[in-house]
């Protein structure tokens, strides 16, 4: 695990040596970034480091518009950390909390439930199901970015159980819908276009 002054030099620096290795908190915006994010760096005082986006997603922290942290590449936090703990995470990643529990996963993997769990706060900082969460929700905004797939078929692609839940879940997470965000990033890639505007309260919308 990377210590505070470490990960600050390296966020200061935007190195790309650490890109994926840990989440930085901006505590003044309730956002969260990647060490490489083009966005004008914090004061040191007012950050918080976390080594997945799961811990920061846990604590609080929205992801970044900008840097996009979702396309990070795969933290390895946790490689290193114990066969279990990795083992764990490839299976989470393949989507096996999807259709299974975390008591499942244990099984799986020959210990507890509460021993994984300790192990996952320990070497992660969140929970097995807060990190599958977080893989959904990572999902989700690739393929809302990506503008191809209808949002009703992208919830179940993702590998939430309805639409509903992946709106409520989104909008939780991320204040705001996923198709209020889908517009968002279209109207980014049209630099003449104006911005979407945003009501506030704005009902979730189930198609694209």
């Amino acid at each position: 695990m990377l210590d505070f002054k470490t990960c600050d030099r390296a966020r200061l620096a935007r190195d790309p040596r650490y890109d994926g290795r840990f989440f930085t908190g901006v505590k003044t915006t309730g956002i969260y970034c990647r060490p490489v994010c083009p966005v004008k760096p914090a004061l040191t005082k007012n950050v918080v480091y976390f080594p997945t986006a799961a811990a920061a997603e846990q604590a609080g922290f929205r992801s970044c518009l900008r840097c996009r942290p979702e396309t990070a590449p795969f933290s390895p936090a946790w490689r290193g950390s114990g066969a279990t703990v990795s083992r764990a995470m490839r299976m989470i990643d393949r989507k096996f909390l999807d259709k299974s529990s975390v008591g499942d996963l244990a099984a799986r993997l020959g210990v507890g439930p509460r021993h994984l769990g300790r192990l996952f706060q320990k070497h992660a900082g969140a929970s097995p199901a807060a990190v599958a969460r977080t893989y959904r929700l990572q999902r989700a905004k690739r393929l809302l970015n990506d503008g191809r797939i209808p949002i009703t078929e992208l919830a179940f692609a993702a590998g939430f159980s309805s639409v509903r839940r992946f709106n409520a879940v989104f909008r939780e997470t991320y204040g705001q819908c996923p198709s209020v965000m889908r517009r968002l990033s279209a109207a980014r890639g049209r630099p003449s276009a104006r911005p979407a505007r945003v009501e506030p309260g704005e009902a979730c919308s189930a198609v694209s």
